[in-house]
């Protein structure tokens, strides 16, 4: 009898893992972007139609990459991505206790992303710029946040103080409106400090664009932070978008009207968030 147990708890094994792969896969379909077959939304009880991440991809002069539930351009220069862009769910924020992985090179990247290796013993934490805490969905969706295309060298002090502050804040604005498109990056110039044998820079300041719409309308909130600890409040760094497009270089949120893209880009204000 006993030699018909192991099989048994083998093939049991088997299944119980396909269904959860299933599951896992399952929970990305909404996330899958195609170039030829966007997602078909569904209105709420408003008429308002829910975020894809399709529809604010900011410009780029390099290549994007589009993981399952997050997308980015990587800047081979300065080895990182320039922005990434998310859409942050209520459901995506869990108390899941997973464990973490290790840090994969991004193998999407043609120009190849950079080794986690570069930030050993560097002196910086691999700052993420999708947090992981946003992905906790499910396994699968957090353990991609850990691709080495998605950090950033970033002081310990400053990834988790300020920084860490603002993404819980983040995630606070996803659960009280349902959703919030997030857009994250280093600012990338010339002549930055690097570290690792493939010369990753250092960025002097981060910055973080939300977007929400709702039946009262559209919001757009922008904050830039010094790269370096500090004590003050998030808001002391709220910013316009179009300070980020001067520093960047980079045309966010083309795809709204003009009148209205300048309207919202323009604003300093965290009114009505």
């Amino acid at each position: 009898m006993r030699k018909y147990v192991y099989p048994i708890i083998i093939l049991a094994c088997a299944a119980i893992y396909y269904v959860y792969q299933s599951n896992e896969d399952g929970a990305y379909a909404e996330e899958n972007y195609s170039e030829n077959n966007f997602l078909k939304r569904d209105a709420n009880g408003d008429g308002i139609k829910s975020l894809s991440r399709k529809d604010f991809l900011p410009t780029s002069n390099n290549q994007i990459v589009h993981h399952h539930t997050y997308s980015l351009s990587y800047n081979e220069q300065h080895e990182q991505a320039e922005w990434t862009a998310h859409v942050l769910r209520t459901r995506d924020i869990t108390n899941s206790d997973y464990n973490r992985p290790y840090f994969e090179i991004d193998n999407k990247v043609t120009t190849g992303a950079a080794h986690w290796r570069n930030y050993k013993k560097s002196g910086y934490d691999k700052g993420h710029l999708v947090p992981a805490g946003d992905r906790k969905s499910t396994k699968a969706a957090y353990d991609e946040t850990f691709l080495t295309s998605n950090i950033s060298p970033q002081l310990h002090d400053f990834n988790a103080g300020i920084w860490n502050t603002l993404e819980q804040k983040i995630r606070y604005y996803a659960q009280s409106y349902d959703e919030v498109y997030v857009i994250t990056g280093p600012i990338l110039k010339d002549n930055l400090k690097y570290i690792g044998t493939e010369q990753v820079s250092v960025p002097e300041h981060y910055y973080k664009i939300l977007y929400r719409y709702d039946a009262a309308g559209s919001k757009m909130l922008a904050f830039l932070i010094p790269h370096k600890k500090s004590n003050k409040s998030i808001y002391e760094f709220i910013t316009s978008v179009d300070e980020i497009e001067k520093l960047t270089g980079t045309d966010f949120f083309a795809q709204l009207p003009d009148g209205m893209e300048e309207q919202l880009e323009a604003g300093k204000s965290f009114k009505g968030w």
